[in-house]
């Protein structure tokens, strides 16, 4: 049992290092205050949901790490209480790796990133994959979605810590390029009537 949720990342080697760096006391202030959460707050949980896209961390019984990418539309990723994160694992090229992974090791990580407003957000917890629930598979699947559900992952968060946005770059989704180059388009047009419009009032008074 970890003192503290960040022990979970911090290990007796973590630390040693933090103090021969430098950071230890600050993360132990940390510490003093509390820790990370281990309960996915209502912040927490509009974040999640709003995601498009997730990296799903796992490990082999020889510890050799795999990280697998998972997307879907906003909403893909779904938050079933105040530990425990699911989704619908979509048909992929069946390889198989994170169920193996999981199968022999439930620990997992859960990184996501927000790319247009520069937010990353790290999540420790354990993973499990569920087959042949129709009703948790029908409840998770996206509406609409166009993929074929094979199973569903279930995530139980032991920790999360939020990440500076030093060095993120600042990138948009394609759709709301799109939607704000609509817009703008729209108001050009808008702007181009009235602009015919005075001009020809303006005519009408020679």
């Amino acid at each position: 049992m970890n003192a503290h949720t960040s022990d979970v990342a911090f290990t007796p080697t973590v630390k040693a290092i933090q103090a021969r760096k430098g950071s230890r006391q600050a993360y132990a202030r940390v510490e003093e205050r509390g820790g990370w959460q281990a309960a996915i707050t209502p912040d927490l949980a509009a974040f999640i949901e709003a995601q498009t896209s997730v990296f799903l961390s796992t490990a082999n019984a020889d510890g050799q790490p795999y990280i697998q990418h998972r997307g879907g539309p906003a909403g893909f990723l779904k938050v079933l209480d105040e530990r425990t994160i699911g989704f619908a694992d979509f048909a992929g090229n069946r390889q198989f790796i994170t169920q193996g992974n999981l199968s022999d090791n439930p620990q997992a990580f859960l990184f996501l990133i927000d790319y247009a407003h520069r937010q990353r957000i790290k999540i420790w917890g354990k993973a499990r994959v569920v087959e042949g629930d129709g009703e948790l598979t029908a409840k998770l699947m996206p509406q609409d979605y166009k993929a074929r559900p094979e199973q569903v992952i279930l995530f139980t968060v032991s920790a999360w810590d939020s990440n500076c946005s030093q060095h993120i770059p600042q990138r948009f989704e394609a759709a709301d390029v799109a939607a704000a180059l609509a817009e703008r388009d729209k108001r050009i047009e808008r702007l181009e009537q009235e602009i015919a419009r005075l001009r020809s009032d303006a005519a009408a008074r020679e």
